[in-house]
């Protein structure tokens, strides 16, 4: 199976899905948030202090290379993978790409107790995250092989779905 590479907004619930497939599917999975966290030996909130956001997509980007050359794997990506023309070249060569959405206000209600989210720092409304998906929709979009909406269902029912719409890519 080729790789899969969940993209979206934070809060899209890219992190519980990708479990939810290797759990399910026998799929190895990376995390990309956590491994670039344990790569520069700080959380992401202290990257984007103490290096910048530059420093932090330079990082994705290395790690995308790194995890291009596994395989069964599915990869929760950071939700501005996308904002580099070159990592989508990397995961389209590497596998599908699952772009998952949901509305401003179910993000709101995902995210507004966690304050690990940098560009949200003091802009938690949906308005601030509306136009921050905004920002990102046509590279989201460009970047999908599947589109999947989350907004009212359950890790389960999304996990199943990408599986169907994959098989149909693969045939």
């Amino acid at each position: 199976m080729k790789n899969i590479f969940l993209i979206g907004f934070m809060g899209t619930g890219k992190s519980t899905v990708a479990r939810r497939i290797k759990g399910r599917y026998r799929l190895g999975i990376v995390e990309m948030d956590e491994l670039a966290a344990e790569r520069a030996g700080m959380s992401i909130p202290e990257i984007f202090a103490q290096h910048g956001e530059e420093y932090f997509r330079n990082l994705e980007t290395e790690l995308l290379s790194e995890i291009g050359k596994k395989e069964n794997v599915v990869v929760s990506c950071g939700g501005g993978i996308v904002l580099r023309e070159g990592n989508v070249g990397l995961m389209k060569e590497n596998g599908h790409i699952v772009l998952l959405t949901a509305s401003p206000s179910t993000i709101l209600k995902r995210v507004k107790h966690d304050n690990n989210r940098p560009l949200l720092k003091g802009r938690k409304s949906v308005q601030a995250i509306r136009e921050l998906q905004e920002a990102r929709r046509e590279k989201y979009e460009a970047a999908a092989d599947i589109i999947i909406c989350v907004d009212g269902k359950q890790a389960y029912e999304v996990s199943r779905e990408i599986m169907e719409k994959l098989k149909g890519l693969d045939d």
